[in-house]
This record gives structure tokens, sequence and C-alpha cells, in this order.
């Protein structure tokens, strides 16, 4: 699957937009705050999510719109089209060939991963956003995983909305609502756990390079360790839960641990080049295993991949992707950073709201 065609309508900072990329590098250049990383966070919004930057529907809209949006885009045949109107900002739409469809349904359709600057200290962050990052690349090979996670998360919802707003809250209604938990976040559990294994697999086989092969592994709650079922685990925790005002066990605790194989210690004690080379490591890794396992590689999106790189990585990482094939979205601020990416490549000037092709 490959983007033949990119319409926006009163999104971010474009009024209105129409990019016709092909396959292979997809190049934007332009000053900052241009509206590069605009294009990508339209790209991202084909998957189920918040898209690239985590943000709410409402700050999509352009500021001087009418207040919606839309995104649509033409894939080998498939029409997707996602956006909110202004009598409903904050509620997304989603159309696929023309009919409408849930935003979790997208996944079963197409993939994109993305790498942001904001991302390059993701090791030594928050297990929050590992735990995002982690459920995207799983996403890529589980389509029905964003569904699992609406509902496991909805479910926890109201149990603690219900915990806290009781004195005695109905046992029955809780045990309802921790039966749906259990459910949905033993999928989510296992998914997981596929994925690292799988992903983990696929790096071992791989030789040293400029990229540092990361190595994987899940903690918190991992359904395969627990000594019991997790809506027992939630029953017997309900007092706790009640006095800390959120769930304090399940699979929304779990956390992606990543190290340096090469240097055997954490990833985020690695110096910021390192966690940003072995993030581009795993992502090439990753973006080959969804290759092989479906048959379709990822769109990739890589926002100001090539400025903070030296000259051989740089080097290693167009040819890597070049010779791995897809769809590859590239933004920077000096062409010259792209020299190297050879002939084929669609480069786009991006500039006050508007594109122009080269």
């Amino acid at each position: 699957m490959h983007v033949a065609r990119l319409s926006l309508t009163d999104f971010r900072s474009y009024p209105d937009a129409v990019l016709a990329p092909g396959d292979g590098f997809v190049i934007l250049t332009g000053d900052n705050g241009a509206g590069k990383t605009n294009l990508l966070e339209a790209v991202s919004l084909l998957v189920p999510g918040r898209g690239l930057r985590g943000a709410g529907l409402t700050d999509m809209a352009r500021s001087r719109g009418p207040g919606g949006f839309s995104v649509a885009a033409r894939l080998d045949g498939l029409d997707i089209g996602t956006g909110t109107t202004a009598s409903a900002p904050e509620r997304r739409q989603v159309r696929i060939n023309g009919a409408a469809a849930s935003a979790n349904s997208l996944s079963e359709w197409l993939s994109v991963l993305w790498l942001t600057p904001t991302m390059d200290r993701l090791f030594a962050e928050s297990a929050s956003g590992r735990r995002r990052f982690l459920d995207r690349l799983v996403l890529a090979l589980h389509p029905d995983h964003a569904g699992h996670a609406s509902r496991y998360e909805a479910a926890m919802r109201a149990r603690n909305k219900l915990l806290a707003g009781e004195e005695s809250p109905d046992p029955d209604w809780l045990g309802a609502l921790e039966a749906r938990m259990a459910e949905h976040g033993l999928h989510l559990a296992r998914n997981r756990a596929e994925t690292v294994e799988a992903l983990r697999d696929r790096i071992a086989l791989q030789p040293e390079s400029v990229f540092a092969r990361a190595g994987l592994s899940l903690e918190g709650w991992l359904e395969a360790s627990q000594g019991e079922g997790l809506a027992e685990a939630l029953c017997r925790g309900r007092r706790q839960d009640r006095t800390a005002g959120r769930t304090l066990i399940g699979p929304h605790r779990t956390d992606l641990v990543v190290t340096h194989l090469g240097k055997g210690q954490p990833a985020a004690l690695s110096s910021t080049g390192e966690q940003k080379a072995l993030l581009i490591g795993l992502i090439l890794a990753h973006a080959e295993l969804v290759g092989e396992r479906t048959g379709h590689r990822p769109i990739l999106l890589l926002d100001e991949i090539a400025a903070h790189l030296d000259p051989s990585r740089r080097a290693a990482l167009f040819e890597r992707l070049k010779a791995a094939g897809g769809q590859v979205w590239m933004t920077g601020t000096e062409p010259g950073l792209f020299a190297e990416t050879g002939a084929g490549s669609s480069w786009f000037d991006i500039a006050d709201g508007a594109v122009t092709r080269r």
C-alpha cells in the first residue's frame, strides 16, 4: 500500500492542498514552520489513533477555517477519508470507499509508522509513551488491537467511575466490567507479547550496523506470568483502586523495556545519538517484519530524520530503506540532506500553506 493521492481541506495550515506522490521516497522540504510535519500528521490519520502529534481533533482544524477539516487519500484503488464537521468538531468521521466506517477498522487496510524529533528521548521518559509506541507496532501485525484497547479502556473508565461515585457500588456491575476488562486485556497482553517476541527474533538475526540492535522485553502486568486471572485480581484490588482513584493492575500498566545489545545496558542510559540510532533500527526491523508477515510494508513517516544523523548513518539509512521498498515520507529544511536518495523520489517544496512539486 502507498498513498497515491493526498488531499487536505482546512487541515492545520492548509486551506486546501493536493499531493500525488509515487511509491518510494516522498521528500518534503521547506523552512521551519512551513507545514511539513502537518502533511505527515495527515497521513498518520489514515490509521486508528490521534496521529503522530497525539493532538485533539479541534486542534487539527485550520484556525481561520469553518471549524471542521478533511483528509482524503487514494491508496492502490482504495479511498479513505477522515475528518470532522463544523457542527461536530470533536467527532471523528471515517469513510472507506464512500461508506461510513469506524476509525478502528482503518487498521484492516493500512499500517503507518512514524518517527518524530519528540520521540528521541522515548526510552528515558514515561512508560505511557513507550506503551503507545508499542501499541502502534502491535497494530501493524494485529489489526484487532485497537478495538480491544478501546473496549478495555471504556470498561476501565466505567469501573473507576463506579468505584469513585458510590460508597457501596453494585458488585455485579463491577464484576461485569471486570470481566470485560479481562476479556479484552487478555488480547492486549497476548498481542503485545507475540509482537515483541517476533521483533526480538527478527533483530537477533541482523548483523551489527550503524543502527544498534535493541533488546526488547515487557514489564508490568503480563498475562503469562500472573498467578491469577485479571478479573480475579481486579476484584481483589477494588479497595486499593478506590483509594488510589485509578486501576492499579492490568495491561494499561505494561512497559516496553529496551536495551542496547551491543553495550549490554538499558537504552535510557545511552547517549541521545545512540538512543536515536536504536529507535531507527527498531522501526526499520519492524517494517521489515510487517512486510514479511503481511506482504505489505507499512508507510513510514520520518520527520526531520536526516538533520541529526552523521553522513555515514544517513547514507546507511537511505540504502536500507531503498533496498526494502515501500513508501517513505521524509521531511527536512535542506534539500541537500536527501541528495543520496537518488532518482525516482517524489520531491515537494512546502511554503506558506502551499505544496509545489519539484
